[in-house]
């Protein structure tokens, strides 16, 4: 049997600095639905487009931590409240590095088929990180 709140960290704890990217646990159909993209813009992304992202968020913030806060299963579902800290010492969309602290929160659905993530729906602060990183003002 699965377990499937396991590969759901799993496949967050892949954002922590020095992870590895281990692409067995997902569905060769997998698909990333985020608001907004890690990389710019708002929509979905494929499995190849969702590994180049976390790779280079590894650049841009090789420190980064990931803390699992809350975790729920239901049915083919699991959801995962989670926390990212690190700092920018690397490019990130486009900007260079600032040194900043960043600390931001999501929440990522997996749904699961036949025992692998098939489809991810992410929902995440992109504003507090863009505010801390010095490139979008607090109102």
């Amino acid at each position: 049997m699965v377990d499937e709140k396991a590969l759901s960290r799993r496949a967050l704890g892949m954002w922590a600095a020095k992870s590895k990217v281990d692409t067995t646990i997902f569905s060769p159909e997998y698909r990333n639905h985020q608001e907004p993209i890690a990389k710019g813009g708002a929509g979905s992304v494929d499995l190849a487009t969702w590994v180049e992202i976390v790779e280079a968020n590894h650049e841009a913030f090789p420190d980064l931590k990931v803390e699992i806060l809350a975790q729920i299963g239901e049915g083919d579902r699991v959801s995962t409240y989670w926390r990212f800290t690190g700092t920018q010492l690397g490019s990130y969309l486009g900007q260079p590095p600032s040194g900043r602290a960043v600390d931001w929160t999501g929440i990522q659905i997996d749904r699961f088929e036949n025992g692998l993530i098939a489809e991810s729906w992410v929902v995440w602060d992109f504003h507090s990180q863009l505010v801390e990183l010095g490139l979008s003002k607090d109102f």
